[in-house]
């Protein structure tokens, strides 16, 4: 970054929420190819005559590459900033997408959307960094709530564009619909993410010096550990609440889609209520905590739901969605600020790492578990999971009291 682009402290209230809008809207296009992949299966199968482990293969190579690459996006941000790293993510993104509209077969396909999982793994690591270091600790929770709100957005805008433009006109259009609107976020984010205040500690001698690593006290890893456990119960839900419906509430498909999404907007809205509401309480953990609890009670609720069916199930569902995800943004924020500007990016590679290994691994593990005991069972662990988050959550640390921040101190670059 250009030394002459370091903020200013009167920049930090204009800018600070046009940095906001830029990571949330880097998240989402980020979100729109790994959501959306899943959507090319009926593609792959008939076009590239992929059989449907072959096909599922392939769509797992996104969510693969990107776990490959987060922590060295993360210690790449933590290095150079967030804006070479987003910039530079974004365009590799860009470039690899256009790259698989010539390419055809399981081999290929797969290396390319690994490379551009890999690839928009840089957002992941440093879009969170960047709204962290432009909101000061009173604000914090409710930037990372809203910050949040990206993963449903993403998504949304995957359901909504990628099945028709592959059913009408191809992989190639679906992947170049995607390129075109990371490349579109790339170019603004370039123009226009600064990079936020990073200042320098000093030593004795009055030269500056990196902090000592975070991860020599267990707090961080406790946290990491919490929220890779709160996000069964998510993808449990998220995976097995539309079949649950019209499995056991007998509900048909288009209907258990809609209560669905009426639960992913309650979600998406109980994300910014939950950070607003920890900025206003002055801790992260405290509120994480008791979120754990509630959705240990609901996924119990869940599982009597499963053994007695009845119309309560519903409006515990709707609770279960707006609440099963509420803490990301609070892990998140816990995780940066704990680490400190020096280490976030690394620390915010390996949260995104355990989350998304778990995020992975429950729908398969779940799925088999329901397979055999039924949704009760498939609930039920969630619940154990959620409540064991309770256990491993830290119950407080230095950072749990925000205070007025000092003015920026200027970038070292």
């Amino acid at each position: 970054m250009n030394k002459s682009a370091a903020p200013t402290p009167g920049d930090t209230g204009r800018k600070r929420w046009l940095m906001l809008g830029l990571g949330v809207a880097a998240q989402a296009v980020a979100c729109v190819f790994v959501y959306g992949v899943p959507y090319l299966v009926p593609e792959l199968r008939s076009t590239e005559h992929l059989s449907l482990a072959q096909a599922g293969v392939v769509i797992s190579a996104p969510t693969i590459g990107l776990m490959a690459a987060l922590v060295a996006w993360g210690a790449a941000a933590d290095r150079y900033g967030e804006r070479v790293v987003l910039g530079l993510g974004l365009a590799l993104s860009t470039l690899i997408l256009f790259a698989g509209l010539m390419v055809h077969g399981l081999v290929l396909l797969w290396v390319v959307f690994f490379l551009a999982g890999a690839a928009g793994a840089s957002v992941y690591a440093a879009s969170g960094r960047v709204v962290m270091g432009w909101f000061s600790a009173k604000e914090r929770g409710l930037a990372m709530g809203v910050r949040q709100t990206s993963t449903p957005l993403g998504m949304g805008v995957a359901a909504l564009a990628i099945p028709p433009l592959a059913a009408g006109n191809g992989i190639s259009a679906a992947l170049l619909f995607t390129a075109v609107l990371t490349g579109v976020v790339g170019l603004a984010v370039a123009i226009w993410v600064v990079d936020p205040p990073r200042p320098a500690k000093p030593t004795a001698d009055g030269a500056a010096t990196k902090p000592p690593s975070p991860y020599r006290s267990p707090v961080l890893w406790r946290v990491h550990g919490a929220s890779a456990l709160l996000v069964w119960p998510q993808f449990t839900v998220g995976a097995f609440g539309l079949l649950y419906l019209v499995d056991v509430q007998h509900w048909s498909v288009t209907d258990a889609g809609r209560l669905m999404a009426v639960g992913q907007l309650a979600g998406a809205l109980g994300r910014i209520a939950v950070g607003k509401w920890s900025d206003r309480v002055g801790s992260r953990l405290r509120p994480m905590r008791q979120l754990a609890l509630v959705n240990g009670v609901l996924m119990l609720l869940m599982a009597l739901c499963a053994l007695w069916p009845s119309w309560a199930a519903d409006v515990v569902l709707i609770a279960a969605c707006g609440l099963a995800a509420s803490t990301n943004g609070l892990s998140f924020t816990s995780t940066a600020e704990i680490a400190g500007p020096h280490w976030a990016g690394r620390a915010l590679g390996v949260q995104n790492t355990g989350q998304n290994l778990t995020a992975s691994l429950t729908p398969p593990l779940a799925g088999e578990l329901i397979v055999v005991g039924g949704y009760a069972a498939g609930f039920g662990l969630a619940a154990v999971f959620s409540l064991a988050a309770v256990f491993a959550t830290p119950s407080a640390h230095r950072t749990e009291t925000p205070r007025p921040d000092p003015a920026p101190a200027p970038l070292k670059t």
